[in-house]
């Protein structure tokens, strides 16, 4: 039997999966890693223990059974590592995408007047979110490092370049084209890196990894010893791409939503480049059998959050799973909405000083109006980042794919339906980050020659077929109505 084992390097854990080439997943084990908070407003990660449990958890599912391996990665995308080429040590901790230790960075080359170039190089904003500002700032202020950097000394990468270059004993020191776009430093055009943006952030060449497609062979690992043969490191991309690819999202006009605490929504606009809708970004989608996709890309702060918030905050219900019965225990939300920015009002709007709101209320408002308010919230945040896409695009949306706890609710998901007018399908996938990776494994190693191939191994649930009516036409128009309030 072939074996792949996907590795998901997350921001909470590291996970593997150990795939039959089918599909099915055989074994899976994990290992949490601290999140250490130095200061306020920043987080790091000990890379040692980062490759240390990708280690074990390989060798935990590889003892489940007997054949041939390869391995597969999907990792946190922006968080990124600085290390020596000659001692393999990192010179201090990795900085974590959550980090704010760049915004002074940022907001210097925002002032500058550089927001539009680096959109227009890279498809992002100006952001700590992303690499380079990590990456400036340990050059800055790790003692020696500058100078390190300037002798051809240390590396740079995100997560998924670190432990390839550690599993492959310091062989490789590669990285795929969706971790690329995510580091403020990658031409998107191009597909390489930009002498500008170096420039801009002051990284030496010298540090950057090979940028290469997500479908290569990227190295050979014995995995510490646990393998008696190399085994390859084929197929590697960051998680929410992972996500769109284990979703199957690989033709123009799919998109996948992730329904979490937030919500992550990615649309794949196709093989051509376009500037993505104002705080919302362009990324690599994906890049296999020689095409490259491109992807726009925007975040939900509450979506799971604000129904956690019900139950916790106001007691209005039991548990998560209670507030669909509450929601439909009456016809409509009777004029209530729930604006759920209690961390700002996000993509993309994008007003950081809006603070969340209940309003329309009544006398005749209940505690179940406000329950399927919070609900329905969830549908329209995701419907105005769908739209947002998919208008500037020039795109018609197919289909979109779902995943997360909240996708159980069978009221969400056929408001979701009937908001955005196509079918939304459930995965059956338990991880749709690590079976993208298992996905581009099986391009990288011939398994499947064209997308098409690749589909008999996916399995969604029976498609939420869209209902919409003049009551949810309304219904949605006083959501924009109810916002557009808090933004004036």
């Amino acid at each position: 039997m072939a074996y792949i084992i996907s590795v998901d390097q997350s921001t909470q854990s590291t996970k593997a999966f150990l795939f039959a080439e089918n599909g099915k997943v055989v074994a899976s084990a994990s290992r949490e890693h601290a999140q250490i908070y130095p200061r306020e407003g920043w987080v790091e990660h000990d890379p040692e223990l980062l490759y240390a449990n990708t280690v074990a958890v390989i060798r935990e599912v590889a003892a489940q059974a007997d054949g041939s391996y390869s391995l597969a990665l999907t990792n946190q995308r922006e968080t990124v590592v600085v290390w020596n080429r000659k001692t393999g040590k990192p010179v201090c901790n990795a900085v974590v995408w959550q980090c704010m230790r760049g915004k002074d960075i940022c907001d210097a080359l925002k002032a500058a007047g550089h927001g539009p170039l680096v959109k227009e190089r890279t498809g992002l904003l100006i952001d700590p979110y992303f690499s380079a500002s990590g990456v400036k700032w340990i050059l800055d202020n790790v003692s020696g490092a500058r100078e390190a950097a300037e002798q051809g000394d240390l590396l740079m990468g995100n997560v998924d370049c670190w432990l390839i270059w550690k599993l492959t004993g310091g062989a490789v020191h590669a990285t795929d084209y969706t971790n690329a776009s995510r580091t403020l430093l990658f031409n998107i055009h191009s597909l390489d890196w930009d002498a500008e943006m170096l420039r801009l952030f002051t990284i030496p060449r010298s540090m950057l990894p090979q940028a290469l497609p997500c479908d290569a062979v990227f190295g050979q690992t014995t995995v510490e010893g646990a393998f008696t043969e190399p085994v390859p490191i084929a197929g590697v991309l960051g998680d929410s791409h992972g996500a769109l690819v284990g979703q199957m999202c690989l033709e123009e006009g799919l998109g996948k939503a992730t329904y979490g605490t937030g919500s992550s929504v990615m649309v794949n606009i196709g093989e051509k480049y376009a500037d993505a809708p104002e705080g919302l970004v362009t990324s690599v989608g994906f890049a296999a059998l020689g095409k490259v996709f491109y992807g726009f890309e925007g975040n939900i702060h509450c979506t799971g959050a604000t129904i956690t918030w019900l139950k916790d905050k106001l007691g209005l219900i039991d548990s998560p799973a209670q507030i669909e019965a509450v929601a439909t225990s009456v016809p409509d939300n009777g004029g209530v909405y729930f604006i759920p920015a209690f961390a700002g009002l996000g993509a993309p709007w994008w007003h950081p000083e809006v603070r969340a709101q209940i309003c329309g209320m009544t006398l005749g408002s209940s505690r179940a109006h406000v329950c399927r308010a919070a609900l329905e919230s969830i549908g329209y945040q995701v419907a105005d980042l769908v739209k947002a896409m998919t208008d500037t695009a020039g795109i018609a949306l197919r289909e979109i794919r779902v995943d997360g706890g909240p996708t159980r609710n069978r009221f969400l998901m056929q408001f979701q339906s009937d908001l955005l007018g196509v079918p939304v399908v459930r995965s059956e996938v338990e991880d749709a980050s690590a079976f993208g990776a298992f996905v581009v494994n099986g391009f990288a190693l011939g398994r499947w020659n064209s997308f098409a191939e690749a589909l008999s191994v996916w399995k969604g649930e029976a498609p939420v077929t869209p209902h919409p009516d003049a009551g949810t036409a309304a219904a949605y128009a006083g959501w924009r109505a109810a916002v557009n309030q808090l933004i004036k």
